[in-house]
């Protein structure tokens, strides 16, 4: 079943090319790593052509299982207004949840596939640029002391250039990668032609005959195939970005093609020359070639980091607009681009994770170990949230959904169970960073949950405040007052210091709250409702891929009638300091936690792109 929404967008040139630039980048630089990874597990006794031909079916059939079936025909079909990944899918999930403990449940998957997904981000870069400047040391190995600082050179330079934003760095990744993905398929294909009978590989007997003689032992060849699968996530995370019909028509019209003939290619290489299995993606070329394969390498691998940099900027800001983050800087690095953001607290912590691993395990074939896990825990998030959105969303019979959706989350299971049999070797890299995000995500969350409940608790009523006003008598002084508040039914703590301290209040007073919404984009911004004489409650509206902009959205109050002059304003915010209750809600450490983060967390001020010098902050101290 389908449906029509803002992912359906038409085909276009321009669209097929970005694709390619930005939701094929990761998936796209694998065949550098991911053959010659499954390979070294068998290879120590010397490798059987049987062997081969298994994995290299094994390859195939995860491309056609998890990136053709599972997310190019069904998962792109749950999108949420138009966008996809699995912060949009639990938001889609929660709205068809019936009981708030569902949707509790929901909210830790997707905490958890966001948490796994920083993992992937922080890898990603680091072992496709070391696999792609290893090819060095297929020209000479002389090259060898050089890979670790050229590497790290071009991971440095290429996020101190984030600030810059991707607008212009885009122009030449899909040229860049539709000539990476041409090469791919026509290197593979030349030696496809040499020995054709590689191609016997593509029937699924090959990759059942190799799990069955190696029975459990094959989990350990799952483990290394999972790689050639890294980046199918993109598909469904980049699907707000370009729509569905350019991401299926480039995988099924180029991208699966090009990855399939360079996979064979590598495996009939193998086959003709055993010795080839120390970088079977290198010798593919001719001696000539392999200088310029380096060169062309390097540019897809970074264009791969560079996409999953800039998802990792966009699943943050998904975060923090759906509370499971503090607010974080966001820099708009476009004037007509929404999506083009750059968080500049997101870009220092990915390079320090970045450079550790490079430093820490210094080739691509020790990373490859910790890459999976991030990977198979994504995929799994995924496939749980999705059972329910097409059961639920669009109808699907429980038959349905287990007879689709069953085996394949069967295969994302068995992928996650191969890749957590390598934690001792590296697993445990993606595995300590999800815990240490999730905790840090789930702490947060329920925190802000605990602050609003003791601010409900202890606040006044806004309607009978306002009906006591003109009893109390209360001073009314010219200008604007702005009170920011999270609670729009409840007077704000500000306004009650503003009166004890100062016995006084504006002509014209606005509670302004911010709503975010489970959704991209809200049509609906602006919500005004007059409480009293020059007293209006003003509610704006953002979707999780929106960024608040205060005094812009109250100047387009003007067509509600009411006038909002900018220097008049004056933005009363309150700034909570937590304290520990007599019966304290959350433990020690989780509290601690909480208030660390509240402390880092960006001012309001900024956040809401409030002008500072109209800005008065009080103090308010709670207890949770």
């Amino acid at each position: 079943m389908s449906h029509t929404s803002a992912a359906d967008r038409p085909l276009t040139k321009v669209g097929l090319i970005g694709v390619l630039g930005v939701v094929y980048g990761d998936i796209g630089t694998s065949p550098l790593y991911a053959l010659r990874e499954s390979l070294t597990y068998f290879s120590h006794d010397g490798i059987e052509r049987w062997e081969i031909l298994g994995l290299l079916s094994l390859i195939f059939w995860s491309l056609m299982l998890t990136v053709t079936i599972k997310y190019v025909l069904f998962v792109l079909r749950a999108d949420n207004k138009g966008e996809g990944g699995v912060l949009a899918l639990m938001a889609l999930a929660q709205r068809h949840a019936h009981t708030d403990r569902g949707r509790w449940l929901l909210a830790l998957v997707g905490i958890a596939g966001a948490a796994l997904f920083f993992g992937d981000g922080i890898i990603t870069p680091a072992i496709s640029v070391l696999s792609a400047v290893e090819g060095l040391k297929v020209i000479s190995p002389a090259f060898e002391e050089l890979v670790i600082p050229i590497a790290l050179g071009i991971l440095l330079a290429l996020f101190l250039v984030q600030w810059k934003g991707t607008g212009s760095m885009g122009l030449v990744f899909g040229p860049i990668c539709a000539v990476w993905f041409g090469v791919l398929g026509l290197l593979g294909l030349i030696e496809v032609v040499k020995q054709p009978g590689v191609l016997i590989a593509l029937s699924p007997h090959f990759a059942i005959a190799f799990c069955a003689h190696y029975k459990l032992a094959a989990f350990i060849a799952f483990g290394a195939v999972v790689l050639a699968v890294t980046g199918a996530e993109a598909l469904y995370a980049d699907m707000g970005h370009f729509g569905r019909k350019p991401i299926r028509v480039a995988w099924i019209g180029f991208v699966l093609p090009a990855l399939a003939l360079n996979y064979f290619g590598q495996g009939a290489l193998i086959l003709s020359e055993p010795e080839a299995i120390e970088n079977p993606f290198f010798l593919l070329a001719p001696e000539w070639f392999r200088l310029p394969l380096v060169v062309l390498a390097t540019a897809a691998t970074v264009i791969a980091s560079q996409a999953m940099i800039t998802g990792a900027y966009s699943i943050a800001r998904q975060c923090v607009q759906l509370g499971f983050l503090p607010r974080l800087q966001v820099v708009h690095t476009s004037e007509t681009e929404q999506g083009q953001i750059y968080m500049p607290q997101v870009n220092v912590m990915l390079l320090i994770g970045v450079v550790i691993l490079v430093l820490e395990f210094k080739d691509s074939s020790s990373l490859a170990a910790a890459y999976g896990l991030a990977v198979t825990g994504t995929f799994l998030c995924t496939s749980c949230l999705a059972v329910l959105v097409f059961r639920r969303a669009f109808g699907w019979s429980w038959l349905a959904v287990v007879g689709v959706m069953g085996p394949l989350w069967l295969l994302d299971a068995a992928f996650f169970v191969s890749t957590a049999l390598k934690i001792p070797q590296g697993g445990y890299v993606p595995l300590v960073l999800g815990i240490v995000l999730f905790a840090l995500m789930l702490t947060w969350k329920q925190g802000r949950e605990l602050l609003f409940a003791r601010f409900r608790q202890d606040s006044l009523p806004l309607k009978s405040f306002i009906a006591r006003l003109p009893q109390s008598r209360t001073l009314r002084v010219p200008g604007i007052a702005v009170f920011m508040t999270g609670q729009a039914d409840f007077v704000p703590a500000a306004l009650l210091h503003n009166l004890k301290h100062n016995k006084v209040l504006h002509e014209r007073v606005l509670f302004v709250t911010v709503i975010n919404e489970d959704i991209p984009r809200t049509e609906q911004r602006r919500e005004v409702t007059e409480l009293g004489p020059n007293i209006h409650r003003v509610i704006l509206r953002y979707g999780f891929q929106e960024s608040p902009n205060i005094p812009k959205e109250l100047e387009a109050l003007r067509e509600f009638g009411i006038p909002f002059e900018p220097m008049q304003a004056s933005y009363f915010l309150g700034r909570e300091t937590v304290v520990a209750a007599a019966v304290p809600k959350m433990s020690r450490w989780r509290q601690w936690v909480f208030t660390l983060l509240s402390r880092n967390a960006i001012s309001a001020t900024e956040f809401f792109r409030i002008p500072s010098d109209r800005v008065v902050e009080l103090g308010v101290r709670v207890a949770i």
